[in-house]
């Protein structure tokens, strides 16, 4: 749920409701119970060291982390107010049988947060298949660089858009020699990383390309064969003389990386993608959160973390043991700043691009083969919606329940008020613990917490 809640509509964030059963005048769909914020092992870990590692970081962290920014304090104490009724709630009530629960709101974080980055996933993936996403094939396209370039990143993470930057031209450039034309571009989604399967500092990109590219009057040119060993050749050649004219690197030192057996410079070229759903899960996956909380385990008592990885193979697979302060920090190093773009589009979506072929009526569409007849002209996308959505309609078309269902009688629950003054926001909460035996007895009990 937003924290302001001025001209939005709130989103059901926080509570412990238990199980009821559907009565008989309830939809298909479940209705969504919503979620114990403070119970979340990420939660308790941040709560119970971060305020340690603030300590400590100068003297045992910093040499390999650079300096604790403003940006991951920030991030933390927005995280550990999500979803709590102490910090504001909203009133929500069922027009049927008249029952009042509280709804908690959110932080709205980017990527540190893994609820309201989850929402932010979903409303995302939902503008791209109505708005953005050309009716053709895509590629999962991944580029990574070596160890000895990704401490550039740490200390600047600005630097992050000049390496997706250096991404979308030499795409570009593969795709125009691959097609053999120079008045084309494919479409780019450009998604920057700084994270590893371990939570470990990472820099490296997740591009999703259309399988082809486009000419001006929207016709479609596919892709030939891929070859991942001449993308990554370009995409070496790119980085390295791009290090050397801002006098990051020396020209001998360049050389040197050249040569190497294994440069450590890498390019994955994915199968083609037809199917819209599988291209929103790898879009999703793209620009996913650092850390899955399915993922994370938490020893309270011996102050240690253990991170599954999510990989089955390589050197990061399996089970990772750390201590927690070593978690925090290496957490605190994927907070992006507040007004860092983590996802980048060019070529055929760039924006620019998009609307003169919006102003000229063009559309993306597929070269029809010289066996078929031409196409029907494609069909209109669904009409352009508001980029904000309400979160109870994410929620039923992402994941398949219902938000605004009262779970005691299956009526329509809707949104009454806001409490947002700290006063009234304590006096609520210490009437409803002088009533919480008969309030916790109900299918919406968790929404009632005891004030802090």
């Amino acid at each position: 749920m937003e924290r302001a809640p001025a001209g939005s509509a709130p989103a059901i964030a926080a509570g412990r409701a238990a199980p009821v059963a559907a009565p008989a005048t309830c939809p298909a769909r479940p209705p969504y119970l919503p979620r114990r914020p403070e119970a979340s092992p990420l939660y308790r870990v941040l709560a119970d060291h971060f305020e340690t590692l603030e300590r400590v970081h100068e003297e045992r962290f910093e040499p390999a982390h650079g300096p604790l920014r403003a940006a991951a304090r920030r991030a933390v104490g927005r995280f550990l107010d999500c979803g709590l009724l102490e910090h504001g709630f909203a009133r929500v009530r069922c027009s049927t049988c008249r029952a009042e629960f509280l709804v908690a709101f959110r932080c709205k974080g980017r990527q540190f947060c893994p609820s309201c980055h989850a929402r932010r996933l979903a409303e995302w993936s939902l503008w791209l298949a109505e708005r953005l996403l050309a009716p053709v094939a895509h590629r999962q396209v991944v580029l990574t660089i070596p160890k000895r370039l990704r401490p550039y990143f740490l200390q600047d993470r600005r630097r992050l858009g000049l390496l997706s930057r250096l991404a979308t031209r030499t795409l570009r450039a593969y795709v125009e020699a691959a097609v053999g034309a120079r008045a084309v571009v494919p479409g780019l989604i450009v998604c920057a990383q700084t994270f590893g399967s371990v939570a470990h500092f990472h820099p490296h990109l997740h591009v999703l390309m259309s399988d082809g590219a486009f000419r001006r009057d929207g016709t479609f040119v596919p892709l030939p064969a891929p070859e991942a060993a001449v993308l990554e050749a370009q995409w070496q050649r790119s980085v390295l003389a791009e290090f050397v004219r801002r006098g990051w690197l020396e020209e001998e030192a360049a050389a040197a990386m050249l040569a190497w057996p294994h440069s450590g410079f890498g390019a994955y070229l994915g199968p083609p993608i037809d199917e819209r759903a599988g291209l929103l899960r790898v879009a999703r996956y793209a620009a996913r959160a650092p850390v899955a909380e399915s993922r994370l385990r938490y020893d309270a008592e011996r102050g240690a973390v253990e991170l599954v990885a999510d990989r089955s193979d390589g050197p990061y697979a399996g089970v990772h043991r750390m201590m927690a302060l070593e978690f925090v920090a290496r957490w605190a190093d994927h907070v992006p700043e507040r007004y860092e773009v983590g996802v980048r589009y060019a070529g055929a979506y760039a924006t620019r691009r998009r609307v003169w072929w919006r102003r000229r009526g063009v559309e993306l569409v597929q070269t029809p083969t010289a066996q078929e007849a031409p196409p029907e002209p494609a069909a209109d996308w669904p009409a352009l919606r508001a980029r904000r959505r309400r979160w109870a309609e994410l929620l039923r078309m992402v994941f398949k329940v219902e938000v605004e269902v009262c779970p005691r009688c299956g009526g329509e629950a809707q949104i009454v008020g806001f409490v947002t003054e700290p006063t009234v926001v304590r006096r609520i909460l210490l009437h409803l613990e002088r009533r919480g035996r008969e309030a916790r007895a109900g299918p919406w009990a968790g929404a009632v917490a005891a004030p802090g």
